[in-house]
Formats: C-alpha cells, sequence, structure tokens
C-alpha cells in the first residue's frame, strides 16, 4: 500500500474518481460508473489522509465540484460557471498534495499538465452537451403518445424497445410482449413508457 501515499499516483487516483464521478453526473442511472469512480476516491483518499494537504485547494476543489454541479443541472446557468468550476477542480486536485511551499505542488508539474488540459477540455464538451439538450424545448406534447399503437421492435417487459409515432422509445410492460406485436401506450414516465399487448384486430 506504500506506492498510495505516492502524491503522483494519489492525484492520478483522484483525477480518476472525479472523472468518474463527473461522468455518472452527466450519464446517470449505470451503476457502474459510480461504482468505478467511489473505488478510485477511496483510494484516493487513502493517500490524502496519509499526505500533507493544502486545506485552501482543498475548500478550491470542493467549491468546483459544487459549482459544477449547479453548471449542469441548472438550465440558465453560464458558461462561464462551467469555465470556472472546471478550472477550480483541476487546480483544486494539483495543488491538494503539499509541496515545499504553498505555491508548489508535490506532483510532477508534466503529469499535472496533461490530466488537466486532457480532462478539463473533455468535461467541458461533455458537459456543455448536456447544457445544450437540457436548454432544449420539447417540440411536441409526449404525453399525446398515451394511446397512441406502435410496434413492439424488441421482446418487451422489464425493458424493450417500441416504433410508436415514427420513433423508436424505451418502453416497459406488466406482461411479457413478443417483439412484433402491437402495443398500446398506457403510461409515460420521462421518456420510457409504458405499454400493453392490443390484439391484431381490435
Amino acid at each position: 500500500m506504500d506506492f498510495l501515499v505516492d502524491p503522483n499516483v494519489a492525484y492520478l487516483l483522484l483525477a480518476s474518481g472525479l472523472t468518474f464521478a463527473m461522468l455518472a453526473l452527466l450519464n446517470p442511472g449505470t451503476g457502474l460508473l459510480e461504482i468505478i469512480a467511489l473505488f478510485m476516491l477511496l483510494l484516493a483518499g487513502f493517500g490524502i489522509y496519509n499526505l500533507p494537504i493544502n486545506l485552501w485547494s482543498l475548500a478550491v476543489l470542493v467549491a468546483g465540484s459544487v459549482l459544477f454541479v449547479v453548471a449542469v443541472f441548472r438550465a440558465k446557468s453560464h458558461w462561464a460557471f462551467l469555465i470556472i468550476s472546471i478550472a477550480a477542480i483541476m487546480a483544486g486536485s494539483v495543488f491538494l498534495f503539499s509541496g515545499e511551499t504553498w505555491w508548489k505542488p508535490s506532483v510532477n508539474p508534466l503529469l499535472a499538465a496533461l490530466v488537466s488540459i486532457s480532462s478539463g477540455t473533455f468535461f467541458y464538451f461533455a458537459a456543455r452537451k448536456v447544457m445544450e439538450a437540457r436548454a432544449v424545448v420539447p417540440t411536441h406534447d409526449l404525453n399525446s403518445l398515451i394511446g397512441a399503437v406502435g410496434e413492439a421492435k424488441t421482446a418487451i417487459q422489464a425493458e424493450g424497445s417500441l416504433q410508436v409515432a415514427g420513433e423508436l422509445w424505451s418502453a416497459w410492460s406488466r406482461d411479457r410482449i413478443p417483439a412484433g406485436s402491437l402495443v398500446r401506450v398506457v403510461n409515460r414516465e420521462g421518456f420510457i413508457l409504458e405499454v400493453e399487448a392490443v390484439e391484431p384486430d381490435a
């Protein structure tokens, strides 16, 4: 476990954990990203616990993480919030581990620059896409799909997909419905439709 108290290793683990945590925020629901993020952050936490850290840098890191969430999940957030949050997260992680002086990090400068530039650029464009998608106003009333009849493109029960109103939708049903069956939309939960089987002669 001695390698975990190397500042460069701890920094890489912290940066990786934050990366997967941000990916989980941008693409929630899989569970895998959250588990990987937690594992990486726990390993990084061991290094943080055993290495001298700059408390001011930790405060910047936490503030940047909070600002990132606000920037992504508030539709009216300005792009400046996103840029500032990413810069704060990168700076906070780089300077987290104390060097000889408060302004000199113990992380290898080349490693810090490479990780910061690559991850910062990736998250800027990924978060912008999410923010743009959240700001788009639906062009039609999704509730109008309730009652519509479509075709099951896969077998449907706990999950599946159907073609209705000219589009492919995720769907589920209380009873198993074979692929190719006619189905009627009976409810909508976000972008997932609840359907039931329809007899062909109906």
